[in-house]
């Protein structure tokens, strides 16, 4: 049986290749899944992602399952607790940042009701297909993410610059990224025609 081709950067690891063919570029707009992301993004500034992958469960684990209500009143003592965890990435900046983008995610929540159609606006509310034949060509962050990131931070978002805001829409399907050569670039581009039908 012939190997599957896969974007180069996901390798051999096993959990790497499970996130690649199930989540990475399918287009999200569940708001706690699209929050629980913009948490993890921010947990990943200036690490490997896969760090973050193999911590995932510890972070739900230590974040109400990423109950944005329930971060939102963290206490310093909790805050305090957070960082004794060995399970997650024990940088304050990064703790902090989760229980003020969990304040900021519930006001956006309450304004525009939706915080996936606050997100989506980015892309017109429709995935951008790309057609890269390698990573090299993949950019790290767009105009899209510029704009993305600028709006952020002006509603209250920490750990949302143009890099991790296109990290995030990548992730989140608002972006095919995929390289043409990588059997989910297709099944990806399918995903999103269905779901704009049935948006």
């Amino acid at each position: 049986m012939k190997a599957k081709t896969r974007c180069t950067w996901c390798g051999d690891d096993p959990l790497y290749q499970q996130y690649h063919d199930e989540e990475w570029g399918v287009p999200l707009r569940d708001d706690q899944t699209l929050f629980e992301f913009l948490i993890l993004e921010g947990a990943q500034a200036g690490l490997s992602w896969i760090t973050v992958l193999r911590k995932r469960e510890h972070y739900r684990a230590a974040f109400d399952q990423f109950n944005a209500e329930k971060i939102a009143r963290y206490t310093p003592a909790r805050i305090e607790k957070l960082l004794q965890n060995p399970g997650i990435i024990r940088n304050r900046l990064k703790v902090e940042s989760a229980v003020r983008n969990a304040q900021a995610y519930l006001n956006i929540r309450e304004k525009h009701d939706s915080f996936a159609d606050y997100l989506w606006q980015f892309v017109d509310g429709q995935p951008i297909q790309n057609r890269w034949n390698s990573i090299r060509e993949v950019p790290a962050s767009t105009p899209e993410s510029d704009r993305m990131s600028k709006v952020l931070k002006k509603d209250g978002f920490n750990f949302v610059g143009s890099t991790i805001c296109y990290a995030h829409m990548q992730a989140t399907g608002m972006v095919n990224d995929h390289t043409v050569d990588c059997f989910r670039h297709q099944e990806c581009k399918k995903l999103a025609k269905k779901n704009n039908r049935s948006a």
